[in-house]
This record gives C-alpha cells, structure tokens and sequence, in this order.
C-alpha cells in the first residue's frame, strides 16, 4: 500500500510550527508495512489544496491531509478536498450531533461551519477536540492539532495495511563516500533496500520484508567494514 501525506498550513510554510505530525504519521504507516511515498506541506490556500489532493489521489493507495480543519477564516481543507472530488459542501447532521453530545459543546455553541464537510463524506468522530476528520474516496482527512490527529488516526489504523518489514542498522568507523561501492554490492546480493546517514559514524539502514534476507545482508556488511571502536 502506497500513502501520500498532505500537511496543510501556512506556519509549516513559514517554520512557524515544525511539522511533527508528517513524521508521526511515517512511524505509524511505517511500523504497519506501508509506503509513504510523498510528504507535501502546502499553504490554507483551497484551490493548492485541491490541485494536491487531486494529484495525489490519482498517484497513490490514499492520502492524509492534515490541517485547516475548523470554521476560522484560514480554515480552507474542507472547501479544498472537495473541490478535489467534485463536490459540494455542506451541513453534517451527524457530525452536529456528535459534537453536540459532548459535556463540553452543544449546538448553539457551534460556530458556522463546524459541522459542514463535503457531500457524502464519511464523518470521522474528534474524541479530543471539536472539528470532525472525514473520509472522501481514499482520501483521508485529519486534525493539524497533534493530540487530535493522533486518537484520530490510530481509529482509522486498521484501514492502512502493507507488508510488515524488518529493519537493522549498521553504523560503521568509515567516511560515507568510501562505503559507495560495498553499498551498491549489498543491493545487489540482497533483495533489500539500503539507506545511507553520515553522521560521527555511518549508519547504514537496511530494510526487507525477509527477516533471514535483512540479518544476512547486515552480517555481510559487518564482515567488511570497519566497526566502530566500541562495538
């Protein structure tokens, strides 16, 4: 399963606000076996989100966007997604209803456009704050508040299956530039992916969904190269 993940505001833009919610959600897709295949940060801007949306829907298995849910002025993810799809807005009586059943909220509490999401979308409940997720297609759309997102997703989890991987890492006492041919000679010998990290030592990330293949490609580079002093 192939993901595309959609962050949506214009503080990401701006380094106002780090994007950790693209990095908890690549964990989470990742310890499920599934492939993320893009990370796009985009601006509150309805005619950008939907042209992204639009791409991404068509190129990968499902989308997550994330942020600019909300009846604020800035708040453009609803009106985007939809556009996206073709469709409308409009008012979500059971997304009122949920959020009137809340101790803390009821309906005359509401501000304009809480509950509105675009036509024959499938309201995903906020456990932890107020502005409902949905789904459209395979599009999936999500709180920017991290706390929201989080509970919000982990409902949803089950909906994102891959192939579980395994992964070792192999730090090495060597500049990265000299391990370039040994690297491409792991690829070739084993049916796994290599990534590289330089750093005080290399770290070498090897992945497969072969434990026996992972294990054996580790052991062969550790035999040839040189391991760091305390290992």
């Amino acid at each position: 399963m192939r993901v595309a993940i959609v962050s949506v505001g214009d503080e990401l833009l701006t380094g106002e606000t780090v994007n950790t919610n693209a990095a908890w959600l690549g964990r989470q897709l990742r310890d499920r076996g599934v492939n993320v295949g893009r990370v796009t940060v985009i601006p509150d801007d309805q005619q950008e989100i939907a042209r992204v949306v639009n791409e991404q829907h068509a190129a990968a298995d499902a989308v997550i966007v994330t942020g600019g849910l909300g009846p604020t002025h800035d708040d453009r993810t609803v009106e985007g997604v939809a556009a996206a799809f073709g469709r409308s807005v409009e008012f979500h009586e059971a997304a009122r209803e949920w959020i009137d059943s809340i101790s803390e909220y009821a309906a005359s509490d509401l501000v304009d456009g809480t509950a509105v999401l675009p036509t024959g979308a499938r309201q995903l409940p906020n456990q932890v704050g107020v502005a409902p997720g949905f789904v459209v297609e395979n599009c999936y759309v999500l709180p920017g508040v991290p706390e929201e997102m989080h509970q919000m997703f982990e409902e949803i989890a089950p909906e994102f299956v891959g192939e579980p991987t395994k992964v070792t890492v192999v730090e090495i006492a060597e500049p990265e530039s000299a391990l370039l041919e040994r690297i491409e000679q792991l690829r070739t010998e084993f049916p796994v992916s290599v990534g590289s990290y330089p750093g005080d030592n290399v770290r070498i990330r090897i992945e497969g969904t072969e434990e026996s293949a992972v294990e054996d490609a580790a052991r062969w580079l550790r035999d040839r190269v040189q391991m760091p002093e305390d290992r």
